[in-house]
């Protein structure tokens, strides 16, 4: 990353001789006790939302709109999860498992980890 700040520093100088270039390091959330990292700045959470705004309380509206964002893809999220499971559990069951669910425990083995082509294993 410093390299790349140095870089991207010196491209840009090059393009116009007149201009200052400091590069920031911005995270979310948290907090950088000393944000001056010699090369580049490291602004966190309240810190860098301010910077990005120069609204000092930014940090704290855009937390309940994306809390409520977070909620509705959690629960997309999780019924998708959910269907994924229950059709590798199905897949999985039909595979290796015999009509009273225990788990074939030599044809889960051998398809992981025999010599010979799954497709030959009994």
């Amino acid at each position: 990353m410093k390299a790349d700040f140095k870089t991207a520093a010196k491209t840009l100088r090059t393009s116009n001789s007149k201009l200052q270039v400091v590069a920031v390091n911005g995270c979310c959330y948290g907090k950088a006790n000393t944000p001056d990292q010699g090369d580049y700045f490291k602004y966190c959470g309240q810190t860098l939302w301010e910077f990005i705004s120069c609204d000092p309380n930014l940090y704290i509206e855009l937390v309940e709109p994306l809390g409520h964002m977070a909620k509705e893809k959690n629960e997309k999220f999780q019924d998708s999860y959910d269907r994924m499971l229950n059709k590798f559990t199905r897949q999985f069951s039909i595979e290796y498992c015999d009509d009273s669910g225990a788990i074939n425990w030599n044809k889960l083995v051998a398809i992981n980890s025999s010599a010979s082509h799954p497709s030959k294993i009994a």
